[in-house]
């Protein structure tokens, strides 16, 4: 493909760019290797997609328009994820990696770590143990716990002597996990006893398991199974110390060799196993690692789960950059806590956290009164405005107001960025003022290996993904029945599609849905809609699926309203069919407090049609500053305390709402809003599902 795409190039040599991707404020510096080719400055450059007959609308990284990335430029010897973490054991041996809070009388307390070198030691350990107990080179292993150190551990045994590793999330249920362990023909599990009592009520219903290791579980307390059941139950340290008697040299995979099938929890039906090799990881962080540095001196919080590929992703570029990673307590409601004591100085999110400490901060402001509101407001216009302009602010402002901000996440952070959704610009922009960090966006998805395209750290202006990771190549294709065209103005519109060394094999044992997102010439059909923005950014405008179609004929995307509704003072969390909101129980009482309203509990203040109005109205306020159009705004709202959450069904491992499993859980109450509206207006548009 690049030899093609190189010929390409020299056939139609200073043409590349087109004229909505010149932009002289850019910060990106022409790429020298392709000097010939490339005129102007942006942040993506531009080919046909056929030398003879095809459109300009195939988008590349300007940092590498020539050959798409397929390894670490400094080190291209390292291949595999066994590679990787070989370097990064003889590089960073004694340097912090895995730490996690230790208790000391119930309390818990700082960080403990284990460095590189340990960890390597412990990785033998486990790999050599699993081939101690004849698991033969190339099974599946499953995870089924959340994050600590074990996990990166067990994921580095298997890249070493050629497993496949398979997250298993313990929030997925039994069923799910049940169709993954028999799905991916799983031989042997590591979990916590949590996991592993949810394990022994269908052992018979998973016959390829052969060992399951307790990670966390004293030895004296493990179950002993019949012989008849074939499956031998042992603890984590007694794995260690099998392999460390029993050491076996290691057995290293090749590129192309699978290294995780990743399983999609999806929204509806059972999960899609997504197959990626060490290549698929390798060139995925090789590319994105452009955008974004880590260093040995880097402190990196892990708190997303590991089973998703956001997170996967951050720990191979972790271990390429000798950064320590410390891990949160298992407690989403802790984490302010653990980023306090371990003070990290990366800190990857997702909006719906980003919205929060948005909304949380906003709402401190507004209730802090007079003087206090109005020097926030001062501080924040006059350092938005030096951010804006490239300038430094004063540091008065820091001292006065934002310093104590900054502290909330452990006062060192250096980056912030964001995933799995689109983050709205004003709270990107407020993230940037308020804690003086680099904040970047990324988009990307299980079946590209993570990265699909992120913003440069020069680049100010909010509101997109940034340019191709590269990677990876882009192009827009037309969706006629939703008006989107690759040559509508002033932007080009269509379905993101993504090609190169990022995109993963397909999904295990699935020929038929393969099929339906990667075509013939390679391309990946994301289902997601993009516009090319100013400079050759990447917009995320539309999703071809969740959308609703209302009676009178409009389109919405339901995600795009509930990231507007989210920075509403009172929304923890909101499910727009007709709107459904988690409402935050401390802005909620505050305001019953300022209305004079009495009430026995919080659930009858959820009822109480005040309440509702001023909810609506507060959303309201919040649409029309953000333009919502006139058919996008919410028209009814059911209020609950109940927060959406994986455990009741209604999120992803992603945070992203299960839109069937909600319709479902809430029917009553939406079709409690209908007959509301119905008798409020004479011509009710109710939304019905694509």
């Amino acid at each position: 493909m690049d030899s093609k795409a190189e010929r390409r190039l020299k056939a139609i040599q200073g043409h590349l760019l087109l004229n909505s991707i010149i932009e002289s404020t850019s910060q990106l510096q022409t790429n020298e290797t392709s000097g010939e080719f490339v005129h102007g400055q942006g942040y993506s450059v531009v080919l046909p997609e056929k030398l003879q007959t095809g459109k300009w609308n195939v988008y590349r990284s300007a940092r590498s328009p020539l050959k798409l990335v397929s390894r670490f430029p400094d080190h291209p010897e390292i291949g595999t994820l066994h590679d990787n973490f070989v370097h990064a054991v003889e590089t960073f041996q004694d340097h912090k990696y895995l730490g996690t809070r230790i208790r000391v009388d119930g309390t818990v307390g700082e960080y403990k770590w284990m460095t590189y070198g340990e960890a390597g030691t412990a990785r033998t350990s486990v790999g050599s143990g699993l081939l101690y107990h004849g698991i033969p080179k190339g099974a599946s292993i499953g995870l089924y716990f959340i994050n600590r150190p074990e996990w990166i551990i067990v994921d580095h045994a298997c890249s070493a002597y050629s497993f496949i590793s398979v997250p298993l999330y313990d929030t997925l249920g039994p069923d799910a996990s049940k169709f993954i362990v028999n799905h991916a023909v799983i031989q042997a599990i590591f979990c916590v006893p949590q996991t592993l009592n949810t394990m022994l009520t269908f052992l018979s219903e998973i016959p390829s398991v052969r060992l399951i290791v307790v990670v966390g579980g004293l030895d004296e307390h493990m179950p002993s199974l019949p012989s008849s059941t074939g499956v031998e139950v042992i603890s984590y340290s007694k794995l260690l110390r099998q392999g460390r008697s029993n050491l076996q040299a290691f057995c290293p995979p090749q590129p192309e060799d699978v290294a995780t099938i990743c399983y999609t929890s999806g929204t509806t039906g059972t999960p899609k196993g997504a197959v990626l090799t060490h290549g698929n990881f390798i060139a995925n962080v090789a590319g994105s690692s452009n955008a974004v540095r880590f260093f040995p001196s880097d402190v990196y919080i892990s708190y997303l789960p590991l089973a998703h590929i956001y997170e996967r992703a951050n720990q191979v570029l972790v271990a390429y950059s000798g950064t320590a990673v410390g891990f949160y307590q298992g407690d989403n409601l802790k984490l302010m806590d653990d980023m306090a004591a371990l003070r990290p100085t990366i800190f990857c999110s997702v909006p719906r956290l980003y919205n929060r400490i948005y909304a949380g901060i906003t709402n401190a402001v507004k209730t802090s009164g007079g003087l206090r509101e109005r020097l926030f407001n001062a501080a924040y216009n006059s350092k938005k405005q030096a951010i804006l302009n490239g300038k430094k602010s004063s540091p008065m402002w820091d001292r006065l107001v934002f310093n104590k901000i900054k502290e909330k996440l452990g006062g060192r952070v250096r980056y912030m960025v964001s995933g799995a959704s689109p983050l709205s610009s004003d709270v990107m922009d407020f993230l940037r003022v308020c804690f003086g960090c680099v904040v970047l966006e990324g988009y990307g998805m299980t079946e590209t290996s993570c990265v699909i395209s992120s913003m440069d750290e020069g680049d100010m202006v909010s509101g997109h993904v940034g340019s191709p990771n590269p990677a990876c190549e882009i192009k827009l294709v037309d969706v006629p029945e939703m008006n989107y065209t690759f040559e509508d103005k002033p932007y080009p519109r269509g379905e993101i599609c993504v090609r190169g060394p990022i995109i993963f094999r397909g999904y295990f044992k699935d020929e038929v849905q393969t099929r339906e997102v990667l075509d013939e010439d390679g391309w990946l059909h994301t289902g997601d809609i993009g516009l090319w923005f100013t400079g050759g950014r990447l917009k995320i405008i539309d999703r071809k699926k969740n959308i609703f179609k209302l009676a009178q004929g409009e389109y919405i995307a339901p995600e795009k309203v509930e990231n507007v509704y989210a920075k509403c003072k009172f929304v923890l969390q909101v499910f727009v069919y007709v709107a459904v909101v988690c409402v935050d129980p401390e802005v909620l009482k505050a305001w019953a407090t300022s209305e004079g309203i009495k009430y026995e509990d919080l659930g009858q203040l959820c009822n109480d049609p005040r309440a509702r109005a001023a909810v609506l109205a507060d959303m309201d306020a919040i649409g029309r500053d953000a333009q919502l159009r006139g058919f996008e705004f919410v028209k009814a709202v059911t209020l609950v305390l109940e927060p959406f959450t994986l455990e009741n069904g209604l999120l992803t491992p992603t945070f992203k709402i299960k839109r069937p499993q909600a319709k479902a859980y809430f029917a009553k109450a939406i079709s409690d809003m209908y007959v509301e509206l119905a008798t409020s207006e004479s011509d009710p548009s109710p939304l019905k599902m694509l």
